[in-house]
Protein backbone atom coordinates (compact mmCIF):
# COMPACT_ATOMS: atom_id res chain seq x y z
CA UNK A 1 0.00 0.00 0.00
CA UNK A 2 2.77 2.08 1.06
CA UNK A 3 4.37 2.16 -2.49
CA UNK A 4 1.28 2.64 -4.22
CA UNK A 5 0.52 5.52 -2.07
CA UNK A 6 4.48 7.11 -3.00
CA UNK A 7 3.79 6.46 -7.00
CA UNK A 8 0.39 7.96 -6.76
CA UNK A 9 1.89 11.12 -5.02
CA UNK A 10 5.18 11.11 -7.60
CA UNK A 11 2.83 11.33 -10.52
CA UNK A 12 0.59 14.41 -8.68
CA UNK A 13 3.78 16.20 -8.01
CA UNK A 14 4.97 16.18 -11.07
CA UNK A 15 1.84 16.83 -13.00
CA UNK A 16 1.08 19.66 -11.22
CA UNK A 17 4.47 21.50 -11.89
CA UNK A 18 3.86 21.50 -15.74
CA UNK A 19 0.44 22.86 -14.92
CA UNK A 20 1.58 25.27 -11.96
CA UNK A 21 1.74 28.55 -13.63
CA UNK A 22 -2.60 28.88 -14.31
CA UNK A 23 -4.85 27.26 -12.07
CA UNK A 24 -8.16 26.72 -13.16
CA UNK A 25 -11.29 26.90 -10.90
CA UNK A 26 -14.73 27.01 -10.58
CA UNK A 27 -16.17 28.74 -7.33
CA UNK A 28 -19.92 29.39 -6.52
CA UNK A 29 -22.30 29.43 -2.96
CA UNK A 30 -24.18 27.26 -1.78
CA UNK A 31 -28.13 28.75 -0.01
CA UNK A 32 -26.53 28.17 3.24
CA UNK A 33 -23.75 30.05 2.59
CA UNK A 34 -21.23 27.20 2.10
CA UNK A 35 -18.59 28.56 -0.36
CA UNK A 36 -17.40 26.30 -2.59
CA UNK A 37 -14.32 26.16 -5.03
CA UNK A 38 -13.71 23.21 -7.84
CA UNK A 39 -10.07 22.79 -9.35
CA UNK A 40 -10.14 20.19 -12.08
CA UNK A 41 -6.54 18.61 -13.13
CA UNK A 42 -6.96 14.97 -14.17
CA UNK A 43 -3.05 14.50 -14.50
CA UNK A 44 -3.11 11.95 -11.52
CA UNK A 45 -5.74 10.12 -9.94
CA UNK A 46 -5.92 12.06 -7.03
CA UNK A 47 -8.52 14.36 -5.15
CA UNK A 48 -7.91 16.62 -2.08
CA UNK A 49 -10.75 17.38 -0.56
CA UNK A 50 -10.56 20.65 2.55
CA UNK A 51 -12.91 22.56 4.44
CA UNK A 52 -11.36 25.89 5.84
CA UNK A 53 -13.60 27.43 8.93
CA UNK A 54 -12.77 31.31 9.59
CA UNK A 55 -11.94 30.81 13.11
CA UNK A 56 -8.71 30.82 14.77
CA UNK A 57 -7.53 32.25 17.69
CA UNK A 58 -8.18 35.51 17.72
CA UNK A 59 -11.90 34.50 17.88
CA UNK A 60 -11.53 33.11 21.48
CA UNK A 61 -11.92 35.87 24.28
CA UNK A 62 -9.56 35.88 27.25
CA UNK A 63 -9.76 33.37 29.61
CA UNK A 64 -10.88 31.01 27.04
CA UNK A 65 -8.10 30.64 24.94
CA UNK A 66 -7.03 27.39 22.59
CA UNK A 67 -10.00 26.74 21.78
CA UNK A 68 -9.59 26.85 17.69
CA UNK A 69 -6.48 24.76 18.34
CA UNK A 70 -8.29 22.24 20.40
CA UNK A 71 -11.05 21.69 17.56
CA UNK A 72 -8.16 20.73 15.09
CA UNK A 73 -7.49 17.59 17.44
CA UNK A 74 -11.56 17.39 18.83
CA UNK A 75 -13.13 17.20 15.53
CA UNK A 76 -11.07 13.66 14.92
CA UNK A 77 -13.14 12.01 17.57
CA UNK A 78 -15.85 10.89 15.34
CA UNK A 79 -19.60 11.72 14.79
CA UNK A 80 -22.58 9.54 15.04
CA UNK A 81 -21.62 7.51 11.80
CA UNK A 82 -17.86 7.07 12.41
CA UNK A 83 -17.30 6.04 15.46
CA UNK A 84 -14.59 7.48 17.74
CA UNK A 85 -11.33 6.33 16.84
CA UNK A 86 -12.54 5.12 13.28
CA UNK A 87 -11.37 8.44 11.25
CA UNK A 88 -7.93 7.80 10.80
CA UNK A 89 -8.87 4.26 10.04
CA UNK A 90 -11.24 4.83 7.54
CA UNK A 91 -8.75 7.49 5.76
CA UNK A 92 -5.89 5.07 5.47
CA UNK A 93 -7.58 1.64 4.55
CA UNK A 94 -9.19 3.74 1.27
CA UNK A 95 -5.76 4.73 0.38
CA UNK A 96 -5.89 8.59 1.75
CA UNK A 97 -4.05 10.57 4.18
CA UNK A 98 -5.31 13.73 5.86
CA UNK A 99 -4.55 16.58 8.63
CA UNK A 100 -5.35 19.67 9.77
CA UNK A 101 -3.85 22.71 10.96
CA UNK A 102 -4.40 26.30 12.79
CA UNK A 103 -3.49 30.03 12.90
CA UNK A 104 -4.78 33.26 14.39
CA UNK A 105 -7.13 33.64 11.22
CA UNK A 106 -8.89 30.93 10.48
CA UNK A 107 -8.92 26.34 10.86
CA UNK A 108 -8.01 23.80 7.75
CA UNK A 109 -9.42 20.81 7.62
CA UNK A 110 -8.32 18.39 4.75
CA UNK A 111 -8.35 14.84 2.65
CA UNK A 112 -6.66 13.14 0.02
CA UNK A 113 -7.85 9.84 -1.68
CA UNK A 114 -7.12 8.20 -5.10
CA UNK A 115 -9.80 9.54 -7.07
CA UNK A 116 -12.12 6.37 -6.66
CA UNK A 117 -12.56 7.63 -3.23
CA UNK A 118 -13.68 11.32 -3.86
CA UNK A 119 -16.95 10.64 -2.67
CA UNK A 120 -15.77 9.46 0.56
CA UNK A 121 -13.63 12.54 1.61
CA UNK A 122 -16.76 14.90 0.58
CA UNK A 123 -18.88 12.74 2.75
CA UNK A 124 -16.45 12.55 6.12
CA UNK A 125 -15.76 16.86 5.60
CA UNK A 126 -19.80 17.13 5.32
CA UNK A 127 -20.10 14.78 8.81
CA UNK A 128 -17.52 16.68 10.83
CA UNK A 129 -19.82 19.90 9.51
CA UNK A 130 -23.30 18.60 10.41
CA UNK A 131 -22.79 16.77 13.58
CA UNK A 132 -19.32 16.03 14.99
CA UNK A 133 -19.26 14.43 18.54
CA UNK A 134 -18.74 16.94 21.35
CA UNK A 135 -18.38 15.08 24.28
CA UNK A 136 -16.49 14.74 27.60
CA UNK A 137 -14.78 12.15 26.71
CA UNK A 138 -13.34 13.49 23.35
CA UNK A 139 -12.67 17.24 25.58
CA UNK A 140 -10.38 14.82 28.20
CA UNK A 141 -8.50 12.81 25.58
CA UNK A 142 -7.78 15.68 23.28
CA UNK A 143 -7.15 17.99 26.49
CA UNK A 144 -4.03 15.51 27.19
CA UNK A 145 -2.84 15.44 23.55
CA UNK A 146 -2.83 19.09 23.65
CA UNK A 147 -1.03 19.45 26.88
CA UNK A 148 1.67 17.08 25.30
CA UNK A 149 2.05 19.04 22.05
CA UNK A 150 2.41 22.14 24.10
CA UNK A 151 5.50 20.72 26.19
CA UNK A 152 6.89 18.95 23.37
CA UNK A 153 6.73 22.08 20.66
CA UNK A 154 7.24 24.76 23.34
CA UNK A 155 7.37 24.52 26.89
CA UNK A 156 10.54 21.45 26.77
CA UNK A 157 12.26 23.29 23.13
CA UNK A 158 14.73 25.68 23.17
CA UNK A 159 13.17 29.03 21.83
CA UNK A 160 9.89 27.38 22.22
CA UNK A 161 8.04 30.48 23.86
CA UNK A 162 9.99 33.21 22.41
CA UNK A 163 7.07 33.84 19.33
CA UNK A 164 4.76 33.47 22.10
CA UNK A 165 6.87 36.90 23.87
CA UNK A 166 6.50 38.46 20.51
CA UNK A 167 2.55 38.52 20.32
CA UNK A 168 1.93 38.96 24.13
CA UNK A 169 3.73 42.57 23.84
CA UNK A 170 3.10 43.58 20.18
CA UNK A 171 -0.89 43.29 20.55
CA UNK A 172 -2.14 44.60 23.54
CA UNK A 173 -5.66 44.70 22.96
CA UNK A 174 -6.48 42.54 19.67
CA UNK A 175 -6.77 38.95 20.35
CA UNK A 176 -3.56 38.36 18.30
CA UNK A 177 -2.08 38.62 21.93
CA UNK A 178 -2.07 35.26 23.24
CA UNK A 179 -0.63 31.86 20.94
CA UNK A 180 -2.43 29.35 19.00
CA UNK A 181 -2.11 26.76 21.45
CA UNK A 182 -4.17 29.08 24.00
CA UNK A 183 -3.78 28.63 27.67
CA UNK A 184 -3.80 24.99 29.33
CA UNK A 185 -5.38 26.86 31.99
CA UNK A 186 -7.89 28.18 30.14
CA UNK A 187 -8.70 24.62 28.73
CA UNK A 188 -8.43 22.94 31.86
CA UNK A 189 -10.92 25.03 33.43
CA UNK A 190 -13.43 24.99 30.16
CA UNK A 191 -17.10 23.41 30.55
CA UNK A 192 -18.10 20.88 27.79
CA UNK A 193 -21.06 22.84 27.02
CA UNK A 194 -18.20 25.89 26.48
CA UNK A 195 -16.87 23.80 23.34
CA UNK A 196 -20.56 22.72 22.29
CA UNK A 197 -21.30 26.25 21.83
CA UNK A 198 -17.83 27.08 19.90
CA UNK A 199 -18.70 24.50 17.87
CA UNK A 200 -22.40 25.64 16.88
CA UNK A 201 -21.02 29.39 17.15
CA UNK A 202 -17.94 28.78 14.10
CA UNK A 203 -18.50 25.56 12.45
CA UNK A 204 -21.01 26.21 9.95
CA UNK A 205 -21.52 26.21 6.51
CA UNK A 206 -21.85 29.99 6.09
CA UNK A 207 -18.21 30.19 7.92
CA UNK A 208 -16.70 27.74 6.15
CA UNK A 209 -15.20 27.59 2.56
CA UNK A 210 -15.05 23.84 0.54
CA UNK A 211 -12.39 22.90 -2.09
CA UNK A 212 -12.03 20.29 -3.99
CA UNK A 213 -9.02 19.90 -6.42
CA UNK A 214 -7.62 17.26 -8.60
CA UNK A 215 -8.88 14.54 -10.80
CA UNK A 216 -12.61 15.22 -10.54
CA UNK A 217 -15.20 15.45 -13.12
CA UNK A 218 -17.07 18.32 -11.77
CA UNK A 219 -20.58 18.04 -12.55
CA UNK A 220 -20.60 14.76 -10.53
CA UNK A 221 -18.99 16.42 -7.59
CA UNK A 222 -21.49 19.36 -7.54
CA UNK A 223 -24.17 16.38 -7.27
CA UNK A 224 -22.46 15.11 -4.41
CA UNK A 225 -21.37 18.65 -2.62
CA UNK A 226 -25.53 19.28 -3.08
CA UNK A 227 -26.59 15.90 -1.43
CA UNK A 228 -23.83 16.12 1.58
CA UNK A 229 -23.93 19.61 2.32
CA UNK A 230 -26.77 21.27 0.52
CA UNK A 231 -29.58 19.95 4.18
CA UNK A 232 -26.70 21.73 6.93
CA UNK A 233 -28.09 24.53 8.39
CA UNK A 234 -26.78 28.11 7.94
CA UNK A 235 -25.63 29.57 11.64
CA UNK A 236 -25.40 33.08 12.47
CA UNK A 237 -22.30 34.83 11.53
CA UNK A 238 -21.07 37.40 14.13
CA UNK A 239 -18.74 40.48 13.17
CA UNK A 240 -15.91 39.96 13.94
CA UNK A 241 -15.10 43.05 15.50
CA UNK A 242 -11.64 42.82 17.15
CA UNK A 243 -10.32 45.43 19.72
CA UNK A 244 -7.38 47.58 17.43
CA UNK A 245 -4.42 48.25 18.58
CA UNK A 246 -2.54 52.42 18.96
CA UNK A 247 0.32 52.69 17.09
CA UNK A 248 3.53 51.94 18.80
CA UNK A 249 4.91 55.54 18.54
CA UNK A 250 7.94 54.96 21.56
CA UNK A 251 10.27 51.90 21.44
CA UNK A 252 9.92 49.82 24.56
CA UNK A 253 11.83 46.87 25.93
CA UNK A 254 11.06 43.63 27.95
CA UNK A 255 12.57 40.70 29.50
CA UNK A 256 11.35 37.27 28.82
CA UNK A 257 12.85 33.74 29.81
CA UNK A 258 13.70 30.34 29.25
CA UNK A 259 14.52 27.66 31.09
CA UNK A 260 15.76 25.78 27.73
CA UNK A 261 18.41 27.42 26.57
CA UNK A 262 21.96 29.16 27.55
CA UNK A 263 22.07 31.81 24.90
CA UNK A 264 20.54 34.91 24.84
CA UNK A 265 18.13 35.91 21.64
CA UNK A 266 17.06 39.03 20.97
CA UNK A 267 13.86 40.61 18.57
CA UNK A 268 13.08 44.03 17.14
CA UNK A 269 9.51 43.74 16.88
CA UNK A 270 7.18 45.98 14.74
CA UNK A 271 3.37 45.56 13.55
CA UNK A 272 2.78 46.11 10.40
CA UNK A 273 -0.06 46.28 7.61
CA UNK A 274 -2.23 43.22 7.06
CA UNK A 275 -1.40 40.73 4.58
CA UNK A 276 -3.96 42.39 2.22
CA UNK A 277 -2.08 45.06 2.06
CA UNK A 278 0.27 45.86 -0.64
CA UNK A 279 3.17 46.84 2.02
CA UNK A 280 3.01 43.41 3.27
CA UNK A 281 4.12 41.98 0.18
CA UNK A 282 6.81 44.62 0.19
CA UNK A 283 7.53 43.51 3.36
CA UNK A 284 7.77 39.81 2.48
CA UNK A 285 9.90 40.76 0.30
CA UNK A 286 12.35 43.07 2.50
CA UNK A 287 12.38 39.95 4.99
CA UNK A 288 13.71 37.91 1.85
CA UNK A 289 16.39 40.27 1.10
CA UNK A 290 18.07 40.46 4.27
CA UNK A 291 17.90 36.87 5.70
CA UNK A 292 16.85 34.41 3.16
CA UNK A 293 19.92 32.09 2.42
CA UNK A 294 23.50 32.71 3.11
CA UNK A 295 24.32 35.35 0.78
CA UNK A 296 21.56 37.70 1.73
CA UNK A 297 22.29 40.59 3.91
CA UNK A 298 22.23 39.71 7.38
CA UNK A 299 23.66 36.03 7.34
CA UNK A 300 26.41 37.46 4.48
CA UNK A 301 27.30 40.45 7.66
CA UNK A 302 26.31 38.83 10.91
CA UNK A 303 27.19 35.38 10.58
CA UNK A 304 29.50 34.50 7.90
CA UNK A 305 31.80 37.93 7.84
CA UNK A 306 32.08 39.12 11.52
CA UNK A 307 30.97 35.95 13.12
CA UNK A 308 28.95 38.20 15.83
CA UNK A 309 25.80 35.78 15.57
CA UNK A 310 25.36 32.31 15.45
CA UNK A 311 21.99 32.98 14.05
CA UNK A 312 20.36 35.67 12.48
CA UNK A 313 16.89 36.09 10.87
CA UNK A 314 14.37 38.86 9.67
CA UNK A 315 10.74 37.30 9.22
CA UNK A 316 7.53 38.72 8.21
CA UNK A 317 4.24 36.77 9.82
CA UNK A 318 1.69 38.27 7.26
CA UNK A 319 -2.20 37.95 9.28
CA UNK A 320 -5.69 39.05 8.05
CA UNK A 321 -5.64 42.29 10.70
CA UNK A 322 -2.06 43.02 11.00
CA UNK A 323 1.24 41.42 10.12
CA UNK A 324 4.72 41.17 12.64
CA UNK A 325 7.87 42.17 11.04
CA UNK A 326 10.52 41.20 12.97
CA UNK A 327 14.51 40.74 13.24
CA UNK A 328 15.57 37.74 15.41
CA UNK A 329 19.34 37.14 16.90
CA UNK A 330 21.22 35.00 18.77
CA UNK A 331 24.91 36.62 19.76
CA UNK A 332 28.25 34.61 19.04
CA UNK A 333 31.07 34.36 21.80
CA UNK A 334 31.16 37.88 23.36
CA UNK A 335 29.23 39.59 21.07
CA UNK A 336 26.68 42.42 23.26
CA UNK A 337 22.98 42.93 22.09
CA UNK A 338 23.81 46.92 21.84
CA UNK A 339 26.29 45.28 18.52
CA UNK A 340 23.63 43.17 17.24
CA UNK A 341 21.23 46.28 17.32
CA UNK A 342 23.44 48.78 16.20
CA UNK A 343 24.56 46.57 12.86
CA UNK A 344 20.87 45.30 12.34
CA UNK A 345 20.23 49.07 12.83
CA UNK A 346 22.80 49.92 10.17
CA UNK A 347 21.50 47.84 7.49
CA UNK A 348 17.96 49.11 8.22
CA UNK A 349 19.33 52.55 7.76
CA UNK A 350 21.03 51.62 4.29
CA UNK A 351 17.20 50.58 2.83
CA UNK A 352 15.97 53.33 4.21
CA UNK A 353 18.80 55.83 2.37
CA UNK A 354 20.24 53.69 -0.60
CA UNK A 355 18.07 51.53 -3.15
CA UNK A 356 19.32 48.12 -3.22
CA UNK A 357 21.83 47.12 -6.02
CA UNK A 358 19.68 45.80 -9.07
CA UNK A 359 21.15 42.31 -8.90
CA UNK A 360 19.82 41.89 -5.47
CA UNK A 361 16.40 42.94 -6.54
CA UNK A 362 16.32 40.38 -9.60
CA UNK A 363 17.45 37.81 -6.88
CA UNK A 364 14.45 38.36 -4.87
CA UNK A 365 12.14 38.48 -7.70
CA UNK A 366 13.60 34.92 -8.54
CA UNK A 367 12.91 33.78 -4.97
CA UNK A 368 9.67 35.02 -5.17
CA UNK A 369 8.85 33.17 -8.98
CA UNK A 370 10.15 30.25 -7.45
CA UNK A 371 8.34 29.87 -3.91
CA UNK A 372 5.05 30.74 -6.42
CA UNK A 373 5.46 27.79 -8.17
CA UNK A 374 6.34 25.36 -4.99
CA UNK A 375 3.54 26.20 -3.73
CA UNK A 376 1.15 25.22 -6.31
CA UNK A 377 3.51 22.17 -7.33
CA UNK A 378 1.01 19.92 -5.48
CA UNK A 379 -2.67 19.16 -5.64
CA UNK A 380 -2.67 19.77 -1.84
CA UNK A 381 -0.97 22.60 -1.95
CA UNK A 382 -3.58 24.22 -4.94
CA UNK A 383 -6.44 23.16 -2.55
CA UNK A 384 -4.52 25.28 0.50
CA UNK A 385 -3.69 28.13 -1.57
CA UNK A 386 -7.44 28.65 -2.93
CA UNK A 387 -9.05 28.26 0.29
CA UNK A 388 -6.40 30.41 1.83
CA UNK A 389 -6.77 33.46 -1.05
CA UNK A 390 -10.59 33.63 -0.17
CA UNK A 391 -11.02 32.80 3.10
CA UNK A 392 -7.98 35.60 4.54
CA UNK A 393 -7.53 37.38 1.08
CA UNK A 394 -11.06 37.58 -0.38
CA UNK A 395 -9.64 36.82 -3.87
CA UNK A 396 -9.44 33.00 -4.94
CA UNK A 397 -7.69 34.20 -8.26
CA UNK A 398 -4.40 35.40 -6.43
CA UNK A 399 -3.68 32.09 -6.73
CA UNK A 400 -2.75 33.04 -10.18
CA UNK A 401 -2.30 36.50 -9.97
CA UNK A 402 -0.24 36.97 -6.42
CA UNK A 403 2.88 36.48 -8.49
CA UNK A 404 2.15 39.82 -10.45
CA UNK A 405 2.44 41.80 -6.85
CA UNK A 406 5.77 40.54 -6.24
CA UNK A 407 6.75 41.55 -9.58
CA UNK A 408 5.25 44.97 -9.23
CA UNK A 409 6.98 46.08 -6.49
CA UNK A 410 10.00 48.53 -7.42
CA UNK A 411 13.29 49.11 -5.34
CA UNK A 412 11.71 52.58 -3.88
CA UNK A 413 8.92 49.70 -2.94
CA UNK A 414 11.67 48.45 -0.65
CA UNK A 415 13.21 51.33 0.41
CA UNK A 416 10.05 53.66 1.05
CA UNK A 417 8.93 50.55 3.51
CA UNK A 418 11.74 50.73 5.74
CA UNK A 419 11.44 54.44 5.87
CA UNK A 420 7.71 53.82 7.06
CA UNK A 421 7.59 51.10 9.12
CA UNK A 422 11.36 49.81 10.52
CA UNK A 423 12.24 53.20 12.65
CA UNK A 424 13.41 52.79 16.18
CA UNK A 425 10.20 54.75 17.67
CA UNK A 426 7.73 51.63 16.18
CA UNK A 427 9.16 48.30 17.86
CA UNK A 428 9.56 46.15 20.86
CA UNK A 429 12.52 44.92 21.89
CA UNK A 430 12.51 41.59 23.53
CA UNK A 431 15.58 40.05 25.52
CA UNK A 432 15.11 36.46 25.68
CA UNK A 433 16.90 34.92 28.09
CA UNK A 434 18.21 32.10 30.28
CA UNK A 435 16.26 31.59 33.52
CA UNK A 436 18.34 32.19 36.02
CA UNK A 437 19.01 28.66 38.05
Amino acid sequence: MKKRLLSVAAVAFFGMMLNAQQIKFEEYDLPNGLHVILHQDNTAPVVTTGVMYHVGAKDEVKGRTGFAHFFEHLLFEGTPNIKRGDWFKIVSSNGGQNNANTTNDRTYYYETFPSNNEQLGLWMEAERMRHAVINQVGVDTQREVVKEEKRLRMDNQPYGNLFIAVQKNLFTNHPYNWPTIGSMEDLNSAKLEEFQAFYKKFYVPNNATLVVAGDIKPEQTKKWIEEYYGGIPKGTLYPKDYPKDAPITQEKEVTATDPNIQLPAYVFAYRTPANKEKDAYVLDMLSSYLSNGKSSVLYKKLVDQDKKALQVAAFNQGLEDYSIFAFFAIPMGQTTKQTLQSDIDAEIKKLQTTLISQEDYQKIQNQFENQFVNQNSSIQGIAASLATNHVLMGNTNLINKEIDIYRSITREDLQNAAKKYLNPNQRIIINYVPEKK
